[in-house]
């Protein structure tokens, strides 16, 4: 078992990482929960695996559950499933210093700990994440959000969650498609500053992907640890520091509502070729070497990942997927910031990058 703290002044919180916790999910999550009972917002997919598991868990401590199941797949973070989260929470009598429990992916994790922050002003919640993706990235560090038809993630708040239990064994059973989209934003963590861990990477992405279970609990250790380290410093993005967690997003975001944010592109694969097309660009501008964007791109593409853009099949050209990053949350005065690579484990925030370029730019991908 690894327990990785997160320090956020006036919030810290721990991150447990054990296989099979999900099955004592009640004896960690006692002293969080006041009452008889707990509510578990959760999705249908998730219901099916991991329902009786967790609450035979929450069981063992003498905690009842009561559940939502709400649909499974990206067009859950909606205002639709928000209402029926909040509805749910108040139905349930939730006080502000109760924490109810989000099991499930990044969806599940994103919606309820907004429906959270709002509920009584804010309550608290406890993150169970079963997705490759939402234990390495979505679960630690407090963004949460929903869609809107103008983009991802524009409506949300920070509220961090009062515990996060990773179980690595809830990734047996998921789809490969998405351990795969999970597995970008493990392989981010050395792309920002960690060149040693892109190396791991290279060596060990194969036997992750098969479930070798030594690596996939190194890769959620050394991803939470990274996170951990970077949200401490940098909560709610004030200094610049925060931002570098969004390596790829701004292009993948814009690539998810070219497709519909739906199962055409999942989140982490449009991160994934987001961080590629990041790095050609960065070798484009001269910034870093060109051996260094292919080695980027090279690995994407071997597990498995999309890393190009005419391969999307897309029907649109890059101006369209330019104005697409108009709606990103990240806009400050009318200009958007980029993550950029001066290589390998060498990301910065660049804040004059031309908008006109970029689209030319997508448009040489888009004809690749």
């Amino acid at each position: 078992m690894a327990v990785i703290p997160v320090a956020i002044a006036g919030a810290p919180y721990d991150v447990v990482i054990e296989p099979g916790v999900l099955a004592r999910a009640g004896a960690h999550c006692r002293p969080f929960v006041r009452k008889a009972s707990v509510p578990v917002v959760t999705d249908e997919h998730v219901a099916a695996a991991w329902r009786e598991t967790v609450t035979a868990g929450l069981a063992q401590a003498g905690i009842a559950s009561e559940w939502l199941v709400l649909p499974a797949g990206e067009g859950t973070k909606s205002w639709e499933s928000l209402a029926r989260v909040v509805d749910f929470l108040l139905g349930q009598e939730v006080e502000r210093k109760d924490n109810v429990i989000a099991l499930g992916g990044g969806v599940i994790g994103d919606l309820t700990g907004f429906a959270a922050s709002m509920v009584k002003r804010g309550c608290g919640f406890i993150q169970m994440p079963t997705t490759l993706l939402a234990q390495v990235d979505s679960s630690v560090g407090g963004k949460t959000a929903i869609n809107t038809p103008m983009g991802k993630n524009l409506v949300g708040a920070f509220h961090q969650p009062s515990l996060v239990l990773a179980d690595p064994s809830s990734l047996d059973t998921l789809p490969l498609r998405d351990v795969r989209a999970g597995y970008a934003e493990v392989v981010k963590y050395g792309l920002i500053d960690d060149p040693a861990f892109f190396e791991w990477c290279e060596a060990n992405a194969q036997s992750l992907l098969a479930g070798d279970p030594a690596a996939r609990e190194t890769a959620i250790a050394r991803s939470v640890a990274a996170k951990a380290r970077i949200v401490a410093q940098d909560e709610k993005e004030t200094t610049g520091t925060r931002a570098l967690l969004n390596l790829g997003h701004t292009f993948g975001h814009a690539l998810e509502a070219e497709t519909g944010f739906g199962a055409r592109l999942l989140h982490g694969e449009g991160v994934a070729l987001g961080m590629v097309l990041a790095a050609r660009y960065s070798a484009r501008l001269g910034l870093m070497s060109g051996q260094d964007a292919g080695r980027i791109s090279a690995h994407i593409g071997a597990v498995g990942l999309p890393a190009s853009l005419k391969a999307l099949g897309l029907s649109c050209d890059g101006e369209r997927l330019k104005n697409h990053m108009l709606h990103d949350k990240k806009m400050d005065a009318g200009t958007l910031p980029f993550l950029l690579m001066r290589g390998i484990g060498q990301t910065f925030l660049a804040r004059d990058v031309d908008l006109a370029d970029i689209a030319a730019f997508l448009d040489s991908e888009l004809a690749a």
